[in-house]
């Protein structure tokens, strides 16, 4: 993937996540209990935070192109997706078999993390 297009992935997830965000404290606060209204709170707070990430990237790739980079924004995609997306799926619904997604997609996020920072540390100037 091109680093546009991780940069209009981001931009989407943020999006989304305003939109969740706003959803759950003003149409779903009277609808759900308070520890479900924190999971979903939680997992915007993660989204938006790993959306701008995915922004950073994607400038980054378009700057300086690495599969190394790909490879990382990939495996946040992934990790957002499962971590964020579970956390969901845990507060809506009672489908509890999502419970180990939650830290598959955390362990997802690391490895990103870990492989940007690996793709920087190796980057020559």
């Amino acid at each position: 993937m091109k680093g546009n297009k991780f940069a209009a992935v981001g931009c989407l997830f943020a999006a989304m996540a305003v939109a969740l965000g706003a959803f759950a404290a003003h149409g779903l606060k009277s609808q759900i209990t308070p520890y479900a209204l924190s999971i979903i709170e939680k997992g915007v707070q993660y989204q938006l935070w790993h959306a701008l990430a995915l922004i950073v990237l994607g400038l980054w790739l378009m700057v300086a192109p690495q599969r190394l980079l790909v490879i990382a924004g990939g495996f946040i995609v992934v990790g957002l997706l499962c971590f964020s997306g579970s956390l969901y799926g845990l507060a809506l619904t009672d489908w509890r078999w999502l419970w180990p997604v939650t830290p598959i997609g955390g362990m997802s996020l690391l490895i990103g993390w870990g492989l940007a920072a690996w793709s920087l540390w190796r980057q020559t100037s």
